[in-house]
């Protein structure tokens, strides 16, 4: 049967398409994606037996040969089952499907009661479903080679090859005709999913179980859905849902929770379990937007949303959002223009060794906005790792806290902490070793702080990284230990010269015993295995007189020093003979605070 073909030729021939429209953007079985002219000529002058019906599978646009053949009228509006008799509910589910996103297919269909069947293609349109019908009667219910490569053309120019979810060229016609048609704030929902954790399944299973996985979760989201709700794959693990229904939105937050409660359990692949959540964004329109383009960025905004908020879960647009997601994008824009502008600097912390000798200082990075001000490193750095940024940055901060560290006593230490990208870019040790010569600083003066994130993977490169800067003799630290995973396996595996207690565990450590025998833990570990331990958050007295007892080698806190400028260090150090601590109400802070020798 060559009706798929001719359909297609004679809907996207030029002189249908006008000057400069590019053919690619049109569906052959998308009758809203030309003109209703030009729909209407078509169906006046073919002989093949071709209508179109919508979501709730009644008549929009018929062939006029139809008239003539069918024994009961043809009016738009009429039910599918009444020009079809022998269509019942079983063939209703396979039309449900086809019109969920589904391959086309062949089915058998009477004109009338008492006639034989004849063979009819059936296929997506533009919200709803069109029918051929063959002109032979049925001889086994499948049409010839010819016709199926037509209905599989036809399908590839309207579906992903993937999935069989519809593409994103229908999926942005079906979102602007439903946005046309609507005229309540709410009508059209579009929730706009992302599966969390795919990208690590990609990685470390392989692309040919990733793509697995894309085929089995469209089919969860594909089962979770109703009448008026299309699914359709835009890119990558991206999906969309277009929801046509009254009662939003209590009806998308109800379709958001069956689908992120989908991808809840396990995918079974080759045996093995995979895990992936769904993360969704969801806007209404026409209340957010009265384009597709501008809906699809509202619930993109609110996607963002639901990633920061820890994936697995919904979020509805609101205004909010979107003024927070552009003064992100400005600080994107500013942080790459911060170095070269000289807004970036580093403070630096006194690191205190008991009683109350200053040993050294962490350098801490700030950046100093020239409109916003100070903005902390919890907003800038994830910013900066996102953007790749951090190698440059990190180099900088390297090279400028070795440089102050030359203008104080050679005794004192520096301490710099390191983002997981800079340590797995695979040239930090180039970086360090380059550093530390030109600036002419000895290597163990230098200690680089890296968290539990970046030995998740123990991979030779990892060990390597860490081997080498031990050779080159610069000290390293395992900083936030106590959360995350706190594997006992990384202290046998890599050459830590230091542990820092996390604050979490410092804050209550006066009243509460849990607390108190972790720490007391963690240090008596550490000195087993020959590592020093250092105490962050440090804020009161009595915290850094338990730690004392307990022989921590090493305080830091604001109780101690705070975090002080370049200029303001080195007063620090010249002020050593003061003492550090006027009125702790205890004598062992009367002692004074002196350059360690």
């Amino acid at each position: 049967m060559r009706i798929l073909y001719r359909l297609w030729k004679w809907l996207l021939r030029p002189k249908a398409l006008g000057a400069g429209a590019n053919r690619e953007e049109l569906s052959p079985s998308h009758p809203s994606s030309i003109s209703e002219a030009r729909l209407l000529d078509f169906l006046a002058n073919t002989t093949d037996g071709v209508s179109f019906y919508d979501q709730d599978f009644r008549l929009t646009h018929y062939a006029t040969n139809l008239k003539s053949i069918h024994s009961r009228p043809l009016v738009v509006g009429v039910a599918l089952w009444e020009i079809y008799p022998n269509v019942d509910t079983e063939l209703i589910e396979k039309f449900a499907r086809v019109l969920r996103g589904g391959t086309p297919i062949n089915v058998n269909l009477q004109r009338s009661l008492g006639e034989a069947p004849r063979s009819a293609v059936v296929f997506g349109a533009a919200n709803g479903i069109g029918i051929i019908e063959s002109r032979e009667r049925e001889q086994g219910g499948r049409g010839s080679p010819e016709e199926q490569e037509r209905m599989m053309l036809l399908h590839q120019a309207t579906h992903d090859a993937l999935t069989g979810l519809q593409n994103r060229r229908r999926f942005s016609e079906n979102l602007q005709q439903a946005l046309s048609v609507v005229d309540e704030p709410n009508a059209t929902a579009l929730l706009q999913i992302d599966l969390d954790g795919f990208k690590a399944v990609n990685d470390t299973l392989g692309h040919g179980t990733g793509d697995t996985l894309l085929q089995l979760a469209a089919g969860r989201i594909r089962d979770t859905l109703q009448d008026g709700e299309l699914a359709y794959r835009l890119a990558g693990d991206e999906f969309a849902v277009i929801q046509s229904r009254t009662g939003q939105p209590a009806e998308a937050e109800r379709l958001a929770g069956a689908l992120i409660e989908a991808f809840k359990a396990p995918f079974m692949i080759n045996d093995i379990p995979v895990f992936v959540g769904a993360s969704i964004g969801i806007a209404f329109g026409p209340g957010h937007a009265t384009e597709g383009e501008q809906l699809m960025k509202a619930a993109d905004i609110a996607l963002y949303a639901a990633k920061r908020d820890g994936r697995g879960c919904a979020r509805i647009f609101n205004r909010s959002m979107q003024l927070l997601l552009e003064q992100r994008e400005n600080l994107r824009r500013s942080l790459r223009m911060a170095l070269d502008r000289n807004e970036l600097y580093l403070e630096y912390q006194p690191l205190i060794r008991a009683p109350a000798s200053v040993v050294g200082f962490e350098a801490l990075l700030r950046w100093r906005h020239p409109e916003v001000g100070t903005i902390p490193p919890s907003v800038f750095i994830p910013i900066a790792e996102a953007d790749g940024l951090m190698d440059e940055i990190g180099r900088w901060v390297i090279e400028e806290a070795c440089r102050q560290a030359t203008r104080w006593p050679s005794s004192l230490t520096v301490a710099v902490n390191l983002s997981p990208a800079q340590f797995l870019s695979g040239s930090l040790t180039d970086t360090v070793a380059q550093i530390v010569d030109a600036v002419g600083i000895r290597a163990d003066r230098l200690e680089l702080e890296i968290t539990e994130t970046v030995l998740l993977e123990q991979t030779v490169d990892n060990i390597d990284t860490l081997n080498t800067l031990n050779v080159l003799g610069i000290r390293i630290a395992l900083d936030d230990f106590g959360t995350y995973y706190s594997s006992l396996s990384y202290l046998k595996n890599f050459p830590f010269d230091t542990l820092k207690i996390d604050r979490y565990f410092i804050k209550d450590l006066e009243t509460d015993r849990k607390s108190q025998t972790i720490v007391r833990s963690i240090i008596g570990m550490a000195h087993g295995l020959g590592i020093s331990v250092t105490a962050e958050g440090v804020e009161t007295p009595g915290q850094a007189q338990w730690l004392i007892r307990e022989d921590c080698d090493y305080l830091q806190g604001d109780f101690l020093g705070r975090p002080l400028g370049a200029e303001a260090t080195r007063d620090f150090i010249r002020r050593s003979s003061k003492e550090l601590i006027r009125e702790s109400g205890d004598e062992i802070w009367r002692s004074s605070v002196r350059p360690h020798a």
